[in-house]
């Protein structure tokens, strides 16, 4: 069955330099459970694909039903000098909450 990220999570991002900062969150605990397991490193980069240019970390933080991704080499240099439409990946989270989970 496939799941749409939205109907169980929301999300956040903003910048950290030239990385990208992208948190999602569950609803709830079986929605935590969820992302757990389909949420990968290698999920978020292929997703991001074109945008993202270097690694991508990720850090589980199970007390907020949350995952947090760093995506490195993202924001064309950082918001005071990329020329990106997006400098500060505000709108990053909102893109990987389209993203559909085969669960």
């Amino acid at each position: 069955m496939k799941i749409r990220l939205i109907d169980i999570a929301h999300g956040r991002s903003g910048d950290k330099g030239d990385a990208a900062n992208v948190g999602i969150i569950a609803y709830d605990d079986i929605g935590f459970e969820i992302i757990r397991k389909h949420l990968t490193t290698e999920r978020v980069k292929e997703h991001f694909h074109g945008i993202c240019l270097g690694p991508v970390e990720r850090y589980e933080m199970p007390n907020i039903r949350a995952i947090n991704f760093l995506l490195h080499n993202t924001l064309g240099g950082g918001g005071t000098v990329s020329l990106k439409f997006d400098a500060q990946g505000k709108t990053l989270a909102a893109a990987l909450l389209r993203m559909e989970l085969e669960v």
